[in-house]
Formats: C-alpha cells, structure tokens, sequence
C-alpha cells in the first residue's frame, strides 16, 4: 500500500508559526509575570501598596525592603545554611545515587532481584514523619546541620531506574575493553560511564537541586534552633506572620479602631512594610534557581530526551 504523505502549504506554515509564537509567549508571560509581580512590588513604598498592588512598574519606587533583608544577619545566615547544603546534596546525591545505579546495571550484580524489590517498595511507602523522626533522633541528627546532608545522600530509586536506563545503553564493549587493560569497577565508572552520562547527571542534578533548595519540611519537622533554619523555612514564616497579622487587623478593625491601628503600625508603614519585605524574601529565594538554569540548560534538555528515541 503507498504511504500518502501531506505537506503543509506555505500559507499554512505560516498560520502554525503565527499560532506557535503567540502561544509560546503566551506561556512565557503566564510563568514569568507572577515574578515579576513580586519584584516590582518588593520594590514599591509600603504605604503605596494600602492603596493597591502595582501590576507594571513600581508605583514608588524604592529599595528600603531590600536594604532591610539584606542587612538582617537572620535571613544571611538562612542563604549560607542553604546554599552550603544545597551544594553539598546535589554533589553527595548525585555521586552516590549514580554509583548505586552503575552497580545496579550490571548483570552479575548479586542479590539484584532482592535490591529491585527493595527499591520498589521505597518508592511507594515511607515510614512516616514520626518514625523518621525517631530515626534521626537515635542517630543524633535532630537538630543538627548534618540532618539536611546524610539522609538526601540517596537521591530515590526513581533515579536509580533513570540512570540504570541511561548506563545500559553504553557499549558493552567499553566495559570488556576496559577490563582487559585491568580497570576495576571505581575506574570504569569515573573514566568511561560518568564521562558518558554528563547530560542525564546534569538533569537529574538541576531536579535535586531544585529539591533542596525550595525544601522546608526538614527544618519544619526535625530542627528547632533557629540558626539552622533555611530560606524557604525563613520565607514561609515571613508569610505566616503577615498573614496572621492581616486577618487580626481585619477581625479588629470594627470592634476596636485603636487596636487595628496598632496591629497596622506593628505590620510596618512608610517604605518598607512587612509585605513588600516578604516579597523581596520571596524573590531572594527564586534567584539563584533563575540565574543558574540558563547554564545547565543544554545538558537539560540532552537529559530529558535520553532514552526517548529507540532506533
């Protein structure tokens, strides 16, 4: 039977191209605006955001909200708690779950079917805040920096099947000529298959170290000491208190004036107020995942697509 194929027209070539660009734009502006919105309202006077949100430019334009989060050695030191342990995850995580997995993919690992099984069941039960809690309690982990580093060490099986998919496509042939000139499993792994695999590590290390960065469970549930509290724990505390401040002026306003105008006095006035200081928190905490994903963007898209085209 003859395949009947069917180009497109010119005219309608340029009705798909005119239609592509306006939804790709469309889509751009859907995820970039909401960033925008906080930006340009972080920057505004405090008093000008009673009066509404700015949804362009800054009404009034300032930079005290900035000047007050930069300068608060509570919110510097919740960066550095972050950016330390984000740095020290994605590295740990990814040389330890690739080299889990370069293990796993070898057909004469032993006890690979009890691992699988294992693996598996890690993948849909957990034992749970409390039990969890308990665990890091006995290893002397609650409280600790190390509670964000050791137990994010294992990046999820779900990884391990990524990599396990990408490792098998590698050349048998590599491994029996890299065995013969007497490499050992550490020099095959680190002189052939991760060379090979840069495009997969960096996409799955882009996926954890957007993880830890944006994560505030682990400082919610097993610190206490404020010291060791992250950005996004700090952010979301800085929203919790707005929040809470807003809906007490709202509850007081018509019973008693002289107290919502204190609770409104406490939330802030003049430049900076509690709001456009709690965007500029929100917008410190999206930065450096912005300005770092154009550089990893290449080897992004090279991982996403492994395994995707059989020939």
């Amino acid at each position: 039977m003859k395949k009947i194929e069917r180009t497109l027209k010119p005219s309608e070539k340029g009705i798909f191209h005119v239609f592509n660009t306006v939804g790709m734009w469309l889509v751009m502006l859907i995820m970039i605006y909401p960033i925008w919105f906080a930006l340009i309202n972080s920057l505004n006077f405090g008093d000008e955001l009673t009066k509404g949100y700015s949804f362009l430019w800054p009404a009034k334009f300032t930079f005290a909200s900035w000047k007050m989060v930069l300068g608060d050695a509570e919110i510097l030191r919740a960066l550095w708690i972050t950016g330390s342990r984000t740095i020290l995850v994605t590295i740990g995580s990814t040389l330890v779950t690739a080299m889990f997995a370069y293990g796993f993919s070898r057909p004469y690992l032993k006890g690979k079917k009890f691992f699988t099984a294992l693996g598996f069941v890690s993948m849909y039960f957990s034992g749970g805040v409390i039990s969890t809690f308990l665990l890091f309690n006995w290893l002397g982990l609650y409280n600790s920096y190390w509670v964000y580093v050791i137990p994010a060490l294992f990046g999820g099986f779900y990884n391990v099947i990524i990599y396990n998919s990408n490792f098998k496509a590698i050349p048998d042939s590599l491994f029996e000529s890299a065995k013969l000139d007497g490499a050992n499993e550490f020099r095959i792994f680190f002189s052939i298959v991760f060379p090979l695999s840069k495009p997969v590590i960096t996409a799955l290390g882009v996926f954890t170290a957007c993880g830890v960065w944006n994560d505030y469970g682990t400082t919610l549930f097993y610190t206490q000491d404020n010291s060791l509290q992250t950005l996004a724990n700090y952010t979301l505390k800085l929203v919790k208190s707005s929040q809470a401040a807003e809906q007490l002026a709202a509850t007081v306003m018509q019973a008693n004036q002289s107290v919502a105008k204190l609770i409104n006095s406490a939330m802030g006035s003049g430049e900076a107020t509690s709001k456009t200081i709690e965007l500029s928190a929100m917008i410190l905490t999206a930065i450096p995942v912005i300005v770092a994903y154009p550089f990893v963007q290449k080897f992004f898209t090279k991982g996403v697509m492994v395994g995707s085209v059989k020939g």
